[in-house]
């Protein structure tokens, strides 16, 4: 994931405050940084407010994250163990039973449907269960296979011309129903 550079951010900033200092207008400020004119204004009323100190970074964007690497790292476990050992009847990990596993160990309730973000964090995808139905009868399918779908499967028959339209036939000499007329005989109206 791409984090953004705050050092790099801030050193606009401070450069910012040179700039005002020395009589750059907010105008001259945003297009040498390469920064809208709202911004450079908002940098402006900070500096002219509280100087350069004004215009320190705040160190991190966004929320402060729900769950601490600890955590992260204690649910990680728990997935590992497998849904069988929280007292789920089958190894299918869902959404509901994840969130109700976050809750437990750590406390925090999430909506199910924002489960899969924290999963994303932690490296997990989503997965089809490989397992095949205990009905599953695979001599009955290679017989189905190999006899039944052959005798059913429409193809085209050897040697004779189809058309491009599933309600029209095909034409049997191959050419066009009408001949186009001459362009020049065409008159213009």
């Amino acid at each position: 994931m791409a984090h953004r550079d705050f050092e790099d951010l801030e050193r606009r900033r401070r450069r910012s405050a040179r700039m005002f200092a020395e009589g750059a207008t907010q105008a001259d400020v945003a297009h040498r940084l390469g920064v809208s004119r709202t911004t450079a204004l908002r940098w402006y009323r900070a500096w002219m407010r509280d100087g350069e100190e004004g215009l320190r970074g705040a160190g991190r964007a966004g929320r402060k994250p729900r769950l601490s690497e600890a955590q992260c790292e204690q649910i990680h476990q728990a997935l590992i163990e497998g849904p069988l050992v929280w007292g789920y009847d089958n190894e299918l990990w869902t959404l509901p039973r994840i969130t109700a596993v976050i809750r437990e160990i750590t406390g925090v309730s999430y909506h199910p449907g924002h489960v899969w973000r924290v999963l994303r964090q932690l490296g997990w995808s989503r997965q089809k269960p490989t397992t095949r139905a205990r009905e599953r009868d695979e001599e009955a399918i290679g017989r189905w296979v190999h006899e039944t779908w052959p005798a059913v499967k429409k193809t085209p028959r050897a040697g004779t011309r189809t058309s491009s339209s599933s309600t029209r036939a095909a034409s049997p000499n191959g050419r066009r129903s009408s001949a186009p007329g001459r362009r020049e005989a065409r008159r213009r109206s």
